[in-house]
């Protein structure tokens, strides 16, 4: 008994432990998938009425970006109870919004937890034509149980997986984890969940992903979809020896551009690239057999909108003789990027040149306290060009403040006093960041090196920077905390240096 714990608690801690927030909303449309998705739902009187509302709900968010149809997914619902029951064929609700109101009105039914009987009738209806079910479609199951049964289910399931059926199980109560282990489709972690029925929402997202990768598997689908190439995929129906592959795509308002590629019966996949951003495309996949006929396959792919690179340039870091240059986003459909960079006002412009690698560079040898005008050029494959400039400032050469010191000036006041800055210094800004009351600025011009601070409570650590100003941009500023001693004590300070 204690191994079966340790074992539950395991598989749930793994998936609380790896799940994002549940998602909510709306979420994009999943296409090109075909499948019959079977739920068996426990309608018995051991589920009470809010656990078979909130499970109505779930079933909802798990399918409701599906796309349904005769040549998409179908659903259908048998309930678990004395004697089991279709709520609808695979077949009556082909669209979100009456598959929907179809799963709201489902009532639950009560009556014993006979699920090896529902089971055996799920065998029935998976191959009926009469319940709408379709040939040569993947088989999905999905039974959200509380974990108890008073009914043998091994056989029936047995029989079910045994006829190419994929097994999900959902347990919202205290299900021997054994017993649905070996009941799931293999590997457990994927196929079976152990979530509390208010936490339904967490598993969602995991398990329409786990069911996507079983529906998909024999249809012709996209991925690694970007502005300009996607990635096509498809069962494998030929070999080398039996047969190719003809691949027609065009842009669906434009069919007369249609283009073929062939590829070898022994491939299963196919990018194609050099593609317009933005565009659907209708895609033929034509599988030329010596052997059998396969029917073509055909799917609808969106290219995603162009990315601009460069969107943003970023300058920092920045010297008397350099500064830090970097850049986003770093695009796949880029081969190396070109830096101008030259003084204002000025006619002088030198060139970096870095590549696809990397998104950031440092440019040295320059003039001190000087404005220079910089442009990152983006190259593309293609043979495009993106630029974006940026205005980047030098700083003034030895442009720190040295030697900030304090002398008590009585009860709550002192005097801070710096050297000069070099260079051309325009002024000094003197910032007092007081622990308790507000903090002040005082701006001084640049033949002024001290000024009077009050209203520094005794007791207090207070913390007081000066900056050196000039043309362009400010200097760098030297910083201390200085610490006022109670009255009571001797009148004298502290101060210490910024750690």
């Amino acid at each position: 008994m204690l191994a079966k714990t340790v074992l539950s608690l395991g598989l749930w801690l793994q998936f609380a432990v790896g799940q994002n927030t549940p998602e909510r909303g709306p979420q994009p449309p999943i296409s090109n998938s075909e499948g019959d998705l079977l739920f068996l739902l426990d309608s018995s009187g051991s589920v009470s009425y809010y656990e078979f509302s909130r499970v109505k709900e779930f079933m909802w968010d798990l399918v409701q970006p599906f796309t349904f149809g005769p040549k998409d997914v179908q659903t259908s619902i048998i309930h678990i109870s004395t004697m089991p029951t279709m709520e609808f064929p695979f077949n009556r609700y082909l669209s979100s919004g009456t598959l929907q109101q179809a799963i709201r009105d489902t009532q639950q039914l009560m009556g014993d937890t006979n699920t090896g009987k529902a089971l055996s009738y799920a065998k029935e209806l998976f191959f009926s034509d009469e319940a709408g079910a379709r040939p040569d479609v993947p088989k999905v199951l999905v039974w959200v149980t509380d974990g108890f049964s008073t009914d043998d289910i091994s056989e029936p399931m047995q029989l079910l997986k045994d006829m190419g059926v994929t097994v999900f199980i959902v347990s919202t109560g205290r299900g021997n984890y054994l017993e649905l282990s070996a009941a799931a489709s293999q590997p457990p972690e994927k196929h079976l969940h152990f979530v509390d029925v208010d936490d339904l929402p967490i598993i969602t997202k995991e398990l329409r992903d786990a069911i996507l990768d079983v529906i998909r598997a024999n249809r012709l689908h996209a991925g690694d979809i970007t502005s300009s190439s996607f990635r096509l995929m498809w069962p494998k129906l030929l070999s080398q020896e039996t047969g190719y592959y003809t691949l027609e795509y065009a842009p669906i308002d434009d069919l007369a551009m249609k283009r073929t590629k062939q590829v070898s019966g022994a491939h299963t996949s196919l990018t194609l690239s050099n593609l317009a951003p933005e565009t659907t495309y209708e895609v033929v996949l034509i599988p030329e057999s010596n052997v059998h006929y396969f029917s073509p396959q055909t799917t609808r792919v969106t290219t995603l909108a162009e990315e601009i690179s460069p969107a943003q340039v970023l300058i920092s870091e920045s010297g008397p003789h350099s500064f830090h240059v970097s850049w986003a986003p770093m695009l796949d459909s880029v081969i190396g990027y070109q830096i101008l960079y030259g003084p204002l006002p000025g006619n002088s412009v030198k060139l970096l040149e870095v590549d696809d690698k990397h998104n950031s560079t440092v440019v040295e040898n320059l003039a001190p306290n000087t404005t220079y005008l910089v442009t990152v050029t983006a190259i593309y494959k293609s043979g495009k060009e993106k630029s974006l400039s940026a205005k980047a400032c030098t700083q003034e050469e030895g442009s720190k403040v040295r030697h900030l010191r304090f002398e008590d000036m009585g009860p709550n006041a002192l005097k801070a006093s710096w050297d000069s800055a070099d260079g051309k210094v325009l002024g000094y800004r003197v910032r007092c960041r007081r622990q308790t009351g507000p903090s002040s600025v005082i701006s001084v011009s640049p033949q002024i090196h001290s000024v009077l601070l009050t209203d520094l409570a005794s007791g207090t650590t207070n913390k007081v920077c000066v900056k050196p100003m000039y043309k362009n941009q400010p200097g760098k500023g030297l910083c201390r905390m200085v610490y006022m001693q109670p009255a009571t004590e001797a009148q004298a300070y502290k101060h210490r240096q910024r750690p």
